[in-house]
């Protein structure tokens, strides 16, 4: 039988809603009884995980376990999130459960690694690139992140925070645009979405090289698991 998926979500709704469509619309279906049974926690009232991070606000990690042991209860085989950011806390998480976690920054790493890149434009929340968490993993891998410099982050982030209130205009897709260019215009060889709202508004076509979504990777991941 497929395995039962279970989505830690709220971080935030749209982004969610983006993976779940993603999910459905990528799964090999005949019938409604041959996608996947997905369970989905959307929670937006989780603490601000860019705040916790910065040290600006409490940590969500006990909302985060919380979460993922809802999931389990509830009969979740596996376990992901919609939010980069977030694996921060992917330790607290995983101590709190039994089922496996599946993490969205491996598999966007290892989708964009088939891409053979030297460098890549690396457009992460103020948390994640903080915490250095696209970084530590390309770094890791040979591959050299580029990320945004200080000024461009703030609007990057104003951008990021205009898409979760809804606007999906095309002021915003011309400001993401620009973020991503500026990071091709560096010398990167593929961009990555290292953020859940980046996908919302930013779209493969629109580059001039290979553009990478974190929700697209782990799709791909979950579908490999969950219908070996």
């Amino acid at each position: 039988m497929p395995k039962t998926i279970g989505i830690m979500g709220g971080l935030g709704p749209a982004a969610t809603v983006d993976l779940f469509d993603k999910l459905v619309r990528a799964t090999p279906a005949a019938s409604d009884q041959d996608h996947l049974h997905i369970i989905i926690d959307n929670n937006p009232r989780i603490p601000n995980r860019n705040d916790a991070i910065e040290g600006k606000g409490p940590s969500p990690a006990p909302h985060l376990a919380e979460s993922a042991q809802r999931l389990e209860r509830a009969g979740a085989d596996v376990i992901v999130m919609a939010c980069n950011t977030a694996h921060y806390f992917q330790p607290e998480i995983e101590a709190a459960i039994r089922v496996p976690f599946l993490s969205m920054v491996d598999a966007t790493v290892d989708e964009t690694l088939k891409l053979k890149p030297v460098r890549v434009g690396v457009l992460a929340a103020d948390g994640a690139a903080r915490a250095g968490i696209y970084q530590r993993a390309f770094t890791a891998r040979g591959v050299e992140p580029l990320m945004l410099g200080e000024a461009d982050q703030r609007a990057f982030m104003a951008l990021v925070y205009r898409v979760k209130s809804g606007d999906l205009g095309v002021a915003v897709r011309d400001g993401m645009l620009a973020h991503a260019n500026s990071l091709i215009a560096r010398g990167a060889q593929a961009i990555v979405a290292a953020c859940t709202e980046v996908p919302l508004v930013l779209s493969p076509e629109m580059l001039s090289v290979p553009f990478v979504s974190s929700t697209d990777a782990l799709v791909s991941r979950v579908l490999a698991l969950a219908l070996a």
